[in-house]
């Protein structure tokens, strides 16, 4: 399985964006989706994730109320529309999917079998 993400960039604080991951296939009825980001120096932290059959979501706290995931079934594509985006969310964001994860290990990148190529995300002051 190959994931592609897109749409990265260079916004104001208080701006949007939206990025995009489409994988080549689904594995399995339990796919999972999902973001996870880097900042420099700091270690990759989970942003949020779906789980396509359902449409079952789970965010951060440092981005509930201002980031959205949703998915495209027929695409095998999830976006994170990005609103009141913030300096502190600057940083390399990373899809992640996974056809066997469980619902408690989301927030565990090494928890899923496939993460496509960072998208830089900056946000000025």
């Amino acid at each position: 399985v190959q994931l592609q993400a897109s749409g990265g960039g260079l916004v104001q604080a208080g701006g949007s964006l939206r990025l995009s991951c489409a994988a080549s296939k689904r594995t399995s009825t339990r796919w999972v989706m999902g973001w996870f980001r880097q900042a420099p120096g700091k270690e990759r932290e989970f942003v949020a994730a779906l789980k396509f059959d359902g449409g079952r979501t789970s965010y951060a706290d440092s981005v509930k109320g201002r980031f959205t995931i949703s998915r495209d079934n027929l695409k095998n594509t999830v976006y994170l529309q990005m609103n009141s985006l913030k300096p502190e969310d600057t940083g390399v964001y990373y899809c992640v999917a996974s056809g066997r994860i469980i619902d408690s290990s989301w927030y565990n990148d090494a928890n899923y079998n496939y993460l496509g190529q960072g998208t830089q995300v900056t946000v000025s002051s």
